[in-house]
């Protein structure tokens, strides 16, 4: 059977041109010509058919044949906080595989230990789509510019947040069990993670200060994007199990 292809453009329904970068792909790698079919997504949870008009040198315009609203695949807002890599390859790492496994939100933090402290998100945004769209997920995650720590910490946030750290005297908490035996099932979830050679032990103290929750990641000591990854996965296998069980219990 035929892959159905597809393409990203936040303007659908309203539009009918496919994005430059989008039209190019559709024209010039996988060739389409009018009255192809192909799946649009608007990275805010709908999909729709859509068949090709016309097909011309740089322009793709379409017809949407068919809405499809997604469900979403778990419960609340799943974001994460990090202090960048001194090499951003691997935040593109993070943001790529983060996207395919499912996540809505990352933001990056100026920390005292960090070795970048400028990023650049227009790259960052383009692999988040492409990973988007290969992983047919129905809501794109957002990236935020960098922030100092500070200005973060004193951003209110709802839901639960935790704070992943390698402090041994500052008490921890290990994350899975936290979120696996939390009461409220479909709040948002922040986990911060700080950038190679972690927080300062300041910034821990300031982040419960603000009713940050310090967790562990288990026993090995990982790397930054691959901490935030791991975080990733736990809130993605805790939220996918809640709405089985919100879902068994209206069943029943």
């Amino acid at each position: 059977m035929k892959e159905i292809r597809f393409f990203y453009d936040p303007n659908a329904p309203e539009s009918t041109e496919l994005p430059d970068d989008e039209a190019m792909h559709a024209l010039r790698v996988l060739r389409l010509k009018s009255g192809d079919s192909f799946m649009l997504m608007d990275g805010r949870g709908t999909y729709y058919r859509a068949e090709v008009t016309l097909a011309a040198t740089k322009k793709c315009m379409y017809r949407i044949v068919e809405t499809l609203p997604q469900e979403p695949q778990w419960m609340g807002k799943l974001n994460i906080a990090i202090g960048p890599t001194k090499m951003m390859d691997r935040m593109e790492w993070l943001v790529e595989k983060g996207t395919e496994i499912g996540f809505d939100g990352i933001t990056f933090v100026n920390c005292k230990n960090s070795e970048r402290r400028v990023v650049k998100t227009t790259r960052l945004e383009k692999i988040i789509v492409s990973a988007t769209k290969q992983s047919h997920k129905p809501w794109k995650p957002t990236v935020t510019e960098i922030v100092p720590l500070k200005t973060f910490l004193e951003t209110p946030l709802e839901g639960r947040k935790y704070i992943a750290h390698c402090y041994e005297e500052i008490e921890r908490k290990d994350l899975y069990s936290e979120l696996i035996n939390a009461p409220v099932k479909d709040e948002n979830i922040t986990v911060l993670v700080g950038p190679e050679g972690d927080f300062s032990i300041d910034e821990v103290e300031k982040a419960l200060e603000a009713g940050w929750i310090p967790v562990s990641l288990g026993e090995s000591r990982l790397r930054t994007e691959t901490a935030a990854l791991y975080a990733i996965m736990m809130m993605r296998l805790v939220g996918r199990k809640e709405i089985k069980e919100i879902k068994e219990g209206q069943e029943g």
